[in-house]
C-alpha cells in the first residue's frame, strides 16, 4: 500500500534553495514495504481500524495540528466528530453506545491518530480512560447515566489524581471528601489536569479515609457543580491545544452515588487507569515516531549536498536504520504489553512499564533525531517535526516518570527472591 501524508504545509527540500522546496503534498510513501510497517502482524480487523484512525488523522487533525498549536485551541469539534468512528467509547460495552475493544486494538488506533496530532490524540486516550473506568467499576446507574453520552462524546471527562504536592507519590493525595448524609464534601486541588475548564465530567481521586493507599476513594463529578474553579491555563512546551489547569475544590457537594466502586477502592482504579494509560502514552510516541520517520526519509532522499543526496551517506543511513529499530521494538514491546493486559497476565504491569519506559525514551528520541537530520529547518516551526519533538517530551514524565517506570520493572524482577 503507498499511503499519501496530507500536511496543509509541507516542505521537501531540493539542492540548498529554499525557494525550490515547494512539492506536491501528496507524494507517495513506501514504508507500508518495509521492516517499520505499522500494520505487521496484524489482524484484517485490526488494520480496518488503523486504516479508520489513520484516515481521520490525515483529514481532520494533520491539517490543523500547526495551527491548534500556535493558537492554542482545544478542538472540541474535532474532537467530538472522533466519537461518530466510535473513538470515544473504545474500550466501552456496546450497550452503552462503546466498540468494546481491546487494549492491543485500542493501541493501533491511538498510534494511528496521533500521527496526525499528538496532543488531541492523547486527550482521546484520556476522555477513554474515564468512561472505561465507569464501565468497569461503575454500578448500573452510573454506566447507564454517564458511559452513552461519553462515548458519543456529548460530554468530555477529565481525569484528577495529580496534585500540587502529589505526583510519583500518588498515595500522599490531601484533597478530602468527607460524609454528610447522602452526599460528600470536596475540598483541596488537583494539578496538571488535561481538559481543565473545558470538560463536562471528572474522575477524581480524594481521600475519604486514613492516610495511605486504602484511603482513597474515586468520585464522580460533574463540572458545573458549584464550587469548582479553576487555576490559570499553563503555559507548556507541547500539548498546547490541549488545556492544563489545577482544578480547585471549595466546599463541593457530590451526591453519595457518585463514588465509583467502593469507598477506599480508589487507588486500586487508579493503578488499574494508570496501567491502561501507559500504554495508550506510549502508543502515542509511536504515531509521531513513524510520521517523523516516515517525513525524514523523504527529506534525505531529496536534500541534496555535496552534489548527492543526504541518504547516500553511510552515516545518515546508519542513523535511519538505528530509528527504524526503535520504532518497530518499541511497537513490538508496547503491543505485546497491550496484549498482556488484555489477558489479566501476572507480568502485565510490569510489561506496560517497560512499554512506557522504552518507547517514550526511544522514540523521543527518534523524533530528536529527525529533527537534527532536517537541519535548521527542523527548528523551524513551518516544519511538523519541531511540534512533534515538543509534543513526545513529556511522555517521559505522565502516567508515570521513567524513573518510576525503573522502580516497577525492578521490584517485579526481585520480588522472587
Amino acid at each position: 500500500l503507498l499511503y499519501t501524508i496530507k500536511f496543509e504545509v509541507m516542505f521537501c527540500l531540493r539542492n540548498c534553495s529554499r525557494s525550490s522546496v515547494l512539492k506536491a503534498i501528496n507524494a507517495p510513501r513506501h514504508i507500508s514495504a518495509s521492516c517499520v510497517d505499522a500494520n505487521t502482524g496484524l489482524t484484517t480487523d485490526e488494520i480496518e481500524y488503523r486504516e479508520a484512525a489513520l484516515n481521520f488523522a490525515r483529514t481532520e487533525l494533520a491539517p490543523h495540528m500547526q495551527t491548534w498549536d500556535a493558537t492554542e485551541e482545544f478542538p472540541i469539534a474535532t474532537i467530538k466528530k472522533s466519537a461518530e468512528l466510535g473513538f470515544g467509547g473504545l474500550y466501552v460495552s456496546p450497550d452503552y453506545g462503546g466498540l468494546e475493544l481491546s487494549r492491543h486494538e485500542g493501541s493501533i488506533i491511538y498510534e494511528a491518530l496521533s500521527q496526525g496530532c499528538v496532543s488531541t490524540a492523547a486527550y482521546i486516550t484520556i476522555h477513554n480512560m474515564v468512561n472505561a473506568m465507569i464501565n468497569t467499576f461503575g454500578s448500573e446507574a452510573q454506566k447507564e447515566k454517564f458511559c452513552p453520552v461519553l462515548s458519543s462524546m456529548d460530554m468530555l471527562a477529565s481525569y484528577c489524581l495529580t496534585e500540587p504536592g502529589s505526583g510519583s507519590d500518588a498515595s500522599a493525595l490531601v484533597t478530602t471528601a468527607k460524609r454528610d448524609g447522602g452526599k460528600y464534601i470536596v475540598n483541596g486541588s488537583k494539578a496538571f489536569i488535561s481538559g481543565a475548564g473545558a470538560t463536562d465530567l471528572l474522575v477524581a481521586m480524594t481521600r475519604t479515609g486514613d492516610k495511605g493507599p486504602k484511603g482513597i476513594s474515586a468520585l464522580i463529578i460533574d463540572t458545573k457543580t458549584p464550587g469548582i474553579s479553576y487555576g490559570q491555563k499553563e503555559k507548556k512546551v507541547g500539548w498546547n491545544n490541549q488545556p492544563t489547569a489545577v482544578v480547585n475544590f471549595d466546599d463541593v457537594e457530590v451526591p453519595a452515588e457518585n463514588v465509583l466502586g467502593a469507598e477506599g477502592q480508589g487507588f486500586n482504579l487508579a493503578m488499574h487507569g494508570l496501567n491502561g494509560g501507559r500504554i495508550n502514552i506510549a502508543s502515542c510516541s509511536l504515531g509521531p515516531a513513524q510520521q517523523c520517520f516516515e517525513d525524514v526519509i523523504q527529506y534525505t532522499n531529496d536534500r541534496k549536498a555535496f552534489n548527492r543526496p543526504l541518504n547516500a551517506n553511510q552515516h545518515i543511513q546508519f542513523k535511519l536504520a538505528a530509528m527504524a529499530t526503535d520504532i518497530t521494538t518499541s511497537r513490538l514491546l508496547v503491543r505485546q504489553a497491550a496484549k498482556a493486559l488484555d489477558a489479566k497476565a501476572p507480568n502485565a504491569i510490569a510489561l506496560c512499564a517497560m512499554a512506557k519506559l522504552h518507547a517514550t525514551e526511544k522514540l523521543y528520541k527518534v523524533c530528536d533525531d529527525a529533527l537534527q537530520l532536517h537541519g535548521g529547518y527542523g527548528y523551524l516551526k513551518s516544519y511538523p517535526v519541531q511540534q512533534f519533538w515538543r509534543d513526545t517530551r513529556v511522555h517521559r514524565i505522565l502516567e508515570g516518570t521513567s524513573e518510576v517506570m525503573h522502580m516497577l520493572i525492578a521490584r517485579d524482577v526481585l520480588k522472587h527472591l
